[in-house]
């Protein structure tokens, strides 16, 4: 449980964590329903809900989760800041020898480093934080060496390394550029920064007033999360100007009351390669190692930034909800447009056999020249042509009114919906097919039925089938047709061989639009946009609320 304490420090309240499991059960649910949300359709509001899919993830994952469940693990503080700040710098004459590749290649942080006490190692060889990156433990080196991991994939990777400058029950990571040029150093270095107790943004002198460090500051602000700002590299003669205006701007920003260093332009930090004085980082050391040391002061500030983390869900869950809601009503959009375009052909296509569309062109030709100048089969080759040009002109129609109704959907963008093969060619065999084996079908209903005749002369099961697609397919046009079947097999074997006929004309009819329209729902099914998600977020927020 999560108690409100009276204002410490630049706090507006201060909280004393006291986790039970039945918290940490709903936040483990909570995480699960959050993970299970999917923004795949391109709408307005989709890469943000996605990003902030993913940083809450983050956070949950690599901060609040472990947090609860190891209240006692050291304090981890994430210096993190824009290109140049001098973070390695920083970190390194923290840590009072050289752990973290500086200097002025930029980025220089590839690979993110994790610095702690020997005493402390157990808590970050393990996957209790930041459970996708491999741990890389490097034993101490003497100055000089190269600390840049070389090969394998920088990104995906965490070195730990441990220095006993450092006291027991603080850890040190210095994170690559959030505003790296490699964009997946942007992203590690957002991820780190949700896995920070304490978040210590560095800039400059000549960046202070930049977009990125006051993203970073705002973030923290907005989740509550325990802050310190680090205003590095200020020449001697202006520090005095320089810092008057950055704390303006901090107070402005509602962010007066945040802990501030400023560190001077010293030799040793123009290249970034040596380290700087103990005194021009005395003052932020002692003040991690007493918030560290200190169980008073480690305790509120591991559960501010836990409580604001947990504060913010309260309006972040309904907005992913919300997201997640958008998403699936585009989805009934698109697949309403399919269903309707696909229903009304479909009716179209009853209708065109009711009427006996299907006795045209040369299947006509092939019906009045039967049976003295056309054989059965050519008959029934002709007119199972026909239906099938039916179907696939329906089948074309349909999938054009889908095309013109999904251009005005933003959300038939997405991957997987967009480059569909305009080719007629897949339809056309498909139909074909089917088409085909109603005809073979037929044909042994045909057989069947003149097995049945008791005479000793039986007509050709052909010519029966030929009759009975005719009489089927040909409407006031056939009349004649189904006199001929009358005659050969008698009034009620014709009608019995018409109504079984038919119910199999229907039955493959119907099957082949069923299985167009399924196939034009299919990569919209495949990206599994549900309802759920929205009453899943909503409700378990609801749950956490009420645990709290």
């Amino acid at each position: 449980m999560l108690q409100n304490s009276p204002k410490i420090g630049h706090s507006s309240h201060v909280v004393t964590l006291d986790v039970r499991p039945q918290l940490l059960d709903t936040l483990s649910a909570l995480r699960d329903r959050v993970d299970a949300a999917r923004f795949p359709l391109p709408l307005a509001g989709a890469p943000r809900a996605r990003a902030n899919r993913e940083e809450l993830l983050a956070q949950l994952d690599d901060y609040l989760l472990p947090r609860l469940r190891e209240p006692d693990a050291p304090l981890l503080a994430v210096i993190g800041g824009s290109t140049g700040a001098g973070k390695s710098t920083l970190v390194n004459s923290l840590v009072g020898r050289r752990v973290s590749e500086a200097g002025v290649l930029r980025p220089t942080t590839r690979t993110p480093v994790l610095v702690c006490h020997p005493e402390d190692h157990h808590w970050f060889s393990s996957m209790r934080v930041l459970p996708d990156l491999t741990r890389v433990w490097v034993p101490e080196q003497e100055a000089g060496d190269d600390l840049l991991l070389t090969g394998g994939n920088h990104a995906r990777v965490l070195r730990v390394e441990t220095a006993d400058t450092l006291p027991r029950g603080l850890a040190l990571l210095d994170a690559p550029d959030i505003d790296s040029l490699i964009a997946d150093n942007r992203v590690l270095a957002a991820r780190l920064i949700c896995a920070a107790d304490v978040w210590v943004m560095v800039t400059t002198a000549a960046r202070y007033a930049d977009a990125v460090p006051w993203h970073l500051l705002r973030t923290a602000k907005e989740y509550d999360a325990t802050l310190v700002t680090v205003l590095d590299r200020v020449p001697h003669q202006v520090v005095s100007e320089v810092s008057r205006q950055y704390g303006a701007l901090l107070t402005k920003a509602g962010l007066g009351d945040v802990p501030r260093f400023t560190v001077p332009e010293l030799p040793e930090s123009a290249w970034g390669g040596g380290l700087l004085p103990a005194t021009a980082v005395a003052a932020l050391r002692t003040w991690l190692v007493h918030h560290a040391q200190d169980a008073t002061a480690r305790q509120r500030a591991t559960a501010r930034t836990a409580y604001g983390l947990l504060d913010s869900l309260k309006s972040r869950l309904p907005e992913l909800a919300s997201a997640a809601a958008a998403q699936y009503a585009a989805a009934l959009r698109l697949t309403s447009a399919v269903e309707s375009a696909y229903d009304s052909e479909h009716a179209r296509v009853r209708g065109r056999l009711q009427s006996g569309a299907v006795l045209a062109g040369d299947a006509l030709k092939r019906w009045r020249a039967f049976p003295l100048d056309c054989t059965p089969g050519e008959l029934l080759d002709s007119l199972v042509e026909s239906l099938a040009a039916l179907l696939l002109c329906s089948v074309t129609a349909a999938d054009e009114r889908v095309d013109e109704a999904w251009r005005r959907e933003p959300a038939a963008g997405a991957a997987g919906l967009v480059g569909r093969d305009p080719s007629l060619e897949n339809a056309e065999h498909r139909i074909g097919l089917a088409v085909r084996r109603w005809r073979r079908e037929l044909e042994e209903y045909a057989e069947d039925e003149v097995r049945e005749l008791e005479r000793s002369i039986a007509p050709d099961a052909e010519v029966v089938a030929a009759l009975v697609a005719t009489t089927l397919l040909g409407g006031r046009r056939a009349r004649n047709a189904g006199e001929g079947l009358a005659q050969r097999i008698s009034a009620h074997g014709a009608l019995r061989l018409r109504d079984r006929a038919g119910r199999l004309l229907t039955e493959h009819v119907d099957r082949v639009m069923h299985a167009e329209r399924e196939r034009r729902i299919a990569p919209l099914d495949a990206l599994d946009v549900q309802a759920e998600p929205q009453a899943e977020l909503i409700a378990a927020l609801s749950v956490l609320q009420k645990e709290r």
